[in-house]
């Protein structure tokens, strides 16, 4: 059973910043595509960026500059730096690995930017 657990997230004031992490049971190098995505009330689930096995990068219009993924093949880990958070990035955020033709998705963290 292939296991997604995120980690990282919670309130945060506007500015500020949080890491989000994404512990894999599997080894992540061979994984064609890992990345972020998030889920506001009352809308669709989008992606917020994703980074390919040979750690090409794929980021959403609204966080370009602001977030950062990356990868540690070594721990098996996926990482979503946020910075300069906004009140709109306030949503559940879930780790994503599409190893076509299966795809897995972890449980989801909160993240909440308010003051």
């Amino acid at each position: 059973q292939v296991q997604l657990v995120e980690s990282g997230g919670g309130l945060v004031q506007p500015g500020g910043s949080l890491r989000l992490s994404c512990a894999a049971s599997i080894r992540i190098d061979v994984i064609y595509n890992m990345g972020w995505f998030r889920q506001a009330p009352g809308k669709q689930r989008e992606l917020v960026a994703a980074v390919t096995y040979t750690d090409m990068t794929n980021y959403a219009d609204s966080v370009k500059g602001r977030f950062t993924i990356s990868r540690d093949n070594a721990k098996n880990t996926v990482y979503l730096q946020m910075n300069s958070l906004k009140p709109e990035d306030t949503a559940v955020y879930y780790c994503h690995a599409d190893d076509p033709p299966y795809e897995y998705w972890g449980q989801g963290t909160q993240v909440t930017v308010s003051s």
